[in-house]
């Protein structure tokens, strides 16, 4: 399986020099490893392919590139710029907080016009 992040990494190379063993002998069943590799996925993804649109993030998608045919230009309420990073957040699997800095803002759009460019053929 392809790692997602740091913590799939770590927990394939402690898996393979027995490490984990150890440590599970040593710690039990509950050491926090689980924990500490979802937290490392998160803070350290690797983003090479975005996962794929819902069907509902799709949808806003189009509503709101329809109501913003400019992405880059304007501001945009906080609500919906929250749903904006929600969904950047999850396809690219990163972990941006809402931001009302314009090139920010920008970024987090570029990017998912991007997969969202993806589905129009």
């Amino acid at each position: 399986m392809k790692s997602k992040g740091l913590g799939d990494t770590i927990a394939k190379i402690t898996e393979a020099t027995g490490i984990k063993k150890v440590v599970k002998f040593i710690a039990g069943d509950d050491c926090g490893c689980d924990e500490r590799q979802d937290y490392l996925n998160k803070m350290f993804p690797y983003g090479d392919n975005p996962e794929c649109l819902t069907e509902t993030e799709y949808n806003f998608l189009t509503d709101y590139f329809k109501k913003y045919p400019d992405n880059t230009k304007g501001t945009r309420p906080k609500d919906v710029v929250k749903i904006l990073y929600e969904i950047n957040n999850r396809v690219y699997r990163q972990n941006k907080k809402p931001s009302s800095c314009a090139s920010c803002v920008k970024t987090v759009l570029n990017q998912l016009k991007t997969v969202y460019g993806a589905y129009k053929v």
